[in-house]
């Protein structure tokens, strides 16, 4: 199948980005003979972007999921994101970048081992951006997609919330981020991986992230098991003001996230901005409307775990839907994910602590098929092709690529939960469940 010419400057990238010879074919650049210099602005909005994606995992997702749970368990939500963060952060210099986008781009699943520890990454090395010709620092992309690879890890962690040992989190989240996040990380952003060849479209991380994550979080809450007292005592969030703090933050954050995927700022980068306000807006109100007309209230929770739902759903259609097309999308995953969490889960009777699954699983399979639909051209939208494009043809695509997605993470989540559990059980004893993760496991009490 013919590789999206819109994306295959970020095929380029994920080869080797050093300099023109490994950043793109000859033909691309012929009539120019220079090196190309990076250009100051698109680089001054990639580091940008690249802070706040850091700000909407630390301390953003720590403070919404610290909100979420019961008070006896905050500090070791926030402990668990921040050393997640920091510990895949390291990995992803030492090997994490080198697997998912080193190599010669032959590999459907894996890059290479040339750049262990940034082997060759230096600060004249220049990484490729959606124009011919442009370019950027490599390290700029080497630390924008480290937080990519460090935050999606730690979505996970909401999903077995209140009752798994901090080191069983720690060696979970290696195992997974290295046979899951980055093959699937490779397989849809590197120009030799499986799912870019079929023409799958990810702008920002629907499947690498939200599907991947949202999955493992379901596997591992059914693994884990559920909370002592799961649907027979009150485990209401204790503090919906942190829970609505983290989520605004989540929010602002999500603009590098989706429009720092552009890897420039130019007239796109707006447009994916404007797509993170209106499906996330969208989103929002839809799953605060939807909530009062069959509860009886519109409630803060709701919408906030709405507002998260529209960005998960936007995230990988950002820069390639319309505006009226991102507006829709967000309405149909707000909807879609309060379906999840408050009719799926009682159903299948799984606890997963904080809805990964509900919203990020959900969300990102609605997004990640939605975005056959709201890329079309003939909507409105930024998709490859033009008239060529077939609404049809992208749908069978995408639905491919989230199948695939999802029994990959699904294999890698419940074989490394195996692991672990052989190494060193999975969940804390029941009398330390009983009192409070922040005592037991940490030593400490958020609240005296």
């Amino acid at each position: 199948m013919k590789i999206p010419t819109r994306f295959a400057p970020l095929a380029r990238t994920a080869l080797l980005g050093l300099g023109l010879a490994a950043a793109t074919s000859v033909a691309a650049f012929a009539q120019d003979a220079a090196t190309p210099v990076p250009d100051k602005g698109d680089t001054t909005w990639m580091l940008v972007s690249t802070v706040l994606v850091i700000a909407m995992t630390i301390p953003g997702l720590a403070l919404f999921y610290g909100g979420l749970v019961r008070a006896k368990n905050m500090l070791s939500v926030l402990m668990q994101v921040l050393a997640g963060f920091s510990l895949l952060a390291l990995l992803w210099v030492v090997y994490g970048y080198s697997l998912a986008f080193g190599g010669d781009g032959s590999s459907a699943f894996f890059g290479g081992f040339d750049k262990l520890f940034l082997s060759g990454v230096t600060p004249d090395s220049t990484a490729a951006t959606f124009s011919a010709g442009v370019v950027i620092p490599e390290l700029a992309f080497v630390v924008f997609q480290l937080t990519f690879a460090a935050i999606t890890p730690a979505l996970i962690v909401g999903a077995i919330a209140e009752r798994m040992r901090f080191g069983a989190v720690m060696l979970f989240l290696v195992l997974w981020f290295t046979f899951s996040y980055i093959p699937i990380a490779h397989m849809v952003w590197a120009s030799g991986g499986l799912l870019f060849g079929m023409g799958a479209l990810d702008f920002a991380g629907g499947t690498v992230v939200h599907i991947n994550a949202g999955v493992a979080g379901l596997v591992a809450a059914i693994i884990v098991g559920p909370r002592i007292g799961f649907m027979k005592e009150n485990m209401a969030p204790h503090n919906l003001t942190f829970a609505f703090v983290g989520a605004c933050l989540l929010w602002v954050g999500w603009f590098g996230f989706n429009a720092g995927s552009n890897l420039e700022a130019n007239g796109l980068t707006a447009q994916a901005v404007l797509n993170t306000i209106t499906a996330t807006s969208a989103a929002a109100l839809a799953w605060s409307l939807a909530e009062r007309l069959i509860r009886g209230h519109a409630s803060l929770l709701g919408a906030a775990s709405g507002a998260v739902a529209g960005l998960v759903a936007i995230t990988p259609a950002a820069g390639l839907a319309g505006t009226a097309g991102a507006m829709v999308l967000g309405a149909v995953a707000g909807v879609v994910c309060l379906w999840a969490v408050v009719s799926l889960k009682p159903m299948l009777k799984y606890d997963d602590s904080l809805d990964v699954f509900g919203v990020h699983g959900v969300g990102g399979i609605v997004g990640a098929i939605g975005t056959a639909i709201v890329a079309a051209p003939s909507l409105g939208g930024f998709g490859p092709g033009a008239e060529a494009y077939s609404i049809g043809g992208q749908l069978g695509t995408q639905v491919t690529a989230v199948v695939i997605a999802i029994v990959w993470s699904a294999v890698v989540s419940i074989v490394a939960l195996y692991i672990v559990k052989a190494i060193m059980g999975l969940r804390v004893p029941e009398a330390g469940e009983r009192e409070g993760l922040d005592i037991t496991s940490h030593g400490e009490r958020a609240y005296n």
